[in-house]
């Protein structure tokens, strides 16, 4: 059995609260609606002093988007139920634009009505799963609410770790200790030290590799709260956590990218005409890069991963020249455990099957790969070998230019 690591599941931020407060961690208090008159009823529901509005997409950055209703901003605070119906009515069924979606936005279809609370202090806190240790780490900063990548470089003494033993789990005093260097004081310590808990709990049950809530914060009444949060999954896990990967939220997903993870390939869009059909995300970078360099522009990249069989293939070619913007295919595989034999068979055969109308440049290198060569070069195909990476990038971006 050949299993092949994914991480591509999404979940909308209140998908992620709801797990959270579902395993006891401490979250704002909240509902979900889909409509404007559900916003107004969530709102009244709350009876809370002061209410947040925040449109649910799949992007950072929502705070300063704007949507195509003219409203700006996809996170409102408000005090005024009747407010929130006035701005749901701007933000369901509208585009949201943000530094992290397409151009022409993404269509919210619900919106999340939560309590607001006051922040009188924001630490950073997270658990990760970490190699280099061979098992969970947990990561924190009394310097919380920006950007941890920052504080690491500009005020690396601020950056807490501790290893937890997988076997033995989380200790109390590693709990409190979490907790102290987080800067909670007091009663709010214990609180802390309770909550990271429960976190630690949460991302054991759940087969995380990564839970980083930021802020992990503390409120004038003396309640420490987790107001923001990201998890990651690991994907090979699935079979264990069967409800949470229902939850999968593809609805943001240009539709060839659902179509190809039917078929365990990961498809990313991008605004060239040269096709990029590659095993490995890294390869797939590299490839795109060195596209660029020579003056091409990659179409996508389609990443076959590593238990790649024959069909895959046909159904990766099937989209790519489904794809009306693409005028040249780039295969390049570095067969490790993959079979470039079989990559070789499943390229014959789409070539003949789908009647290929674009110039295919391939380069094979790796296991299998002078069978792989002999299968190509008999096929009578017009298919274009290339030595290495430079030489398949530079004919790919020649072919286009020729037409």
């Amino acid at each position: 059995v050949q299993l092949t690591p994914r991480r591509w599941l999404n979940l909308q931020e209140y998908q992620s609260k709801k797990i959270m407060a579902d395993h006891g961690v401490t979250v704002q208090r909240f509902f979900v609606a889909d409509s404007a008159n559900d916003a107004l009823e969530a709102a009244q529901r709350l009876k809370a002093k002061e209410v947040v509005l925040k449109a649910q997409i799949l992007a950072g950055g929502r705070g300063k988007g704007v949507f195509n209703s003219g409203l700006k901003g996809g996170v409102h605070l408000t005090k005024d139920p009747k407010t929130v119906e006035q701005l749901a009515k701007q933000m369901i069924g509208y585009n949201l634009s943000t530094k992290q979606t397409p151009k022409d936005g993404v269509t919210v279809k619900k919106v999340m009505v939560a309590e607001a609370l006051d922040i009188s202090r924001e630490t950073y806190f997270a658990i990760l799963m970490d190699r280099a240790c061979n098992g969970p780490v947990m990561v924190g900063s009394p310097q919380g609410g920006v950007d941890i990548e920052e504080v690491a470089v500009t005020s690396p003494e601020l950056i807490f770790k501790e290893e937890i033993d997988i076997f033995e789990g989380i200790k109390d005093r590693q709990a409190l200790q979490m907790a102290k260097n987080l800067g909670f004081q007091g009663p709010l310590q214990q609180q802390a030290a309770d909550q990271i808990k429960k976190l630690y709990n949460l991302f054991l049950e759940i087969d995380a590799i990564q839970v980083e809530v930021n802020p992990f914060g503390e409120t004038p009444e003396g309640q420490v709260v987790c107001f923001d949060a990201k998890i990651n999954f690991d994907d090979n896990a699935e079979f264990r956590q069967k409800e949470i990967f229902a939850m999968d939220d593809k609805s943001e997903n240009e539709p060839i990218e659902n179509e190809a993870a039917k078929y365990d390939l990961k498809y990313i869009g991008l605004d060239g005409n040269i096709a990029c059909f590659v095993n490995g995300a890294g390869l797939a970078m590299a490839t795109c890069d060195i596209i660029s360099l020579n003056g091409g522009k990659p179409a996508n990249f389609l990443d076959l991963g590593g238990g790649v069989k024959e069909a895959q293939v046909y159904q990766a070619f099937k989209l790519l020249t489904a794809d009306p913007k693409v005028e040249a295919i780039l295969v390049n595989i570095f067969g490790g455990i993959v079979n470039c034999a079989i990559i070789a068979n499943g390229i014959t055969k789409a070539c003949q099957e789908l009647e290929l109308k674009v110039p295919l440049v391939v380069r094979l290198e790796g296991t299998n790969v002078h069978e792989a060569q002999r299968i190509l070069s008999e096929s009578g195909l017009p298919i274009t070998s290339a030595s290495d990476l430079e030489d398949a990038a530079k004919k790919a971006v020649a072919s286009v230019a020729k037409k």
